[in-house]
């Protein structure tokens, strides 16, 4: 209220998540306080876009295009870091079988997303595969409602095919690739 106040506007992603972390970090410099003991991820769009940070027990705070916490969560940072490039051109679907790609990497082995374990948080406008409703700018989808999601997502066994097998490529260039095995090192364009 007091940034639409004083500023005509809402309050934007990065001043918030600023004031949690400056908050925190107070726990971490004087003696005698114990320092939260929670992470987590905030996203929000303002103004200028969708922005996404991670917040660190620690109080620090930093800006990504895509992240995962958590336990397991190195296997979908890596997944992330091979495909971040096609983000910025990519469809919200896209970006979506993205994020369930990346989740897919940290189930155990005999684990599958489906319906009953999946949920996805979307902020902005709806999705085409969407149904129903009035679009909010934040609305999470559980249920029924990530099945068409779920459906578009490359089966596990052509994911890791190699090379020189048939492929199912994305909307956008370099979305989905024929080479996205798991052993494969990650390079870092500098």
């Amino acid at each position: 209220m007091s940034s639409r106040m004083v500023f005509n506007r809402p309050v934007p992603v990065n001043r918030l998540v600023t004031a949690i972390a400056d908050k925190a970090q107070v726990n971490t410099q004087e003696y005698g306080r114990r320092p939260y003991g929670v992470g987590f991820l905030v996203i929000g769009a303002d103004q200028t876009g969708p922005h996404l940070y991670e917040f660190s027990p620690s109080g620090n705070s930093y800006e990504y295009y895509a992240m995962s916490i958590g336990a397991r969560s190195q296997s979908a940072k890596t997944y992330l870091e091979k495909y971040y490039e096609s983000f910025i051109d990519a469809s919200l679907e896209d970006l979506i079988r993205h994020g369930l790609h990346a989740l897919r990497e940290t189930l155990q082995q005999d684990k599958e997303l489906n319906v009953n374990n999946t949920s996805i948080g979307i902020v902005g406008p709806a999705s085409a595969l969407e149904s129903g409703g009035s679009p909010r700018v934040f609305r999470i989808l559980e249920n029924e409602a990530v099945k068409p999601f779920l459906d578009t997502m490359i089966p596990k066994e052509s994911a890791d095919a190699p090379a020189g097998s048939s492929t199912t490529t994305g909307a956008t260039s370099g979305t989905h690739g024929g080479t996205a095995s798991g052993d494969e090192d990650v390079q870092m364009n500098e």
